[in-house]
């Protein structure tokens, strides 16, 4: 996949999934890019908290140490 240098994100769907998202959005009131955006700040900060518990799992003070 190429990734290039602007801001832009391109990508393709089946033209009736995207009829569904919009209509589902327009329910919500909002554009696909207010949409994406909060959804992928969301799943970045899931993430990020997903990598923190993941590193106190292996620095575990109560844990042995092999």
């Amino acid at each position: 996949m190429a990734v290039g240098k602007s801001g832009r994100i391109v990508l393709e769907v089946e033209p009736e999934f995207k009829r569904e998202l919009y209509d589902a959005l327009h329910q919500e009131g909002k554009g696909l890019k207010q949409w994406f955006l909060e959804s992928a700040e969301m799943f970045l900060k899931d993430r990020n908290q997903l990598n923190l518990f993941d590193e106190d799992q292996e620095h575990h003070p109560d844990e042995a140490q092999s």
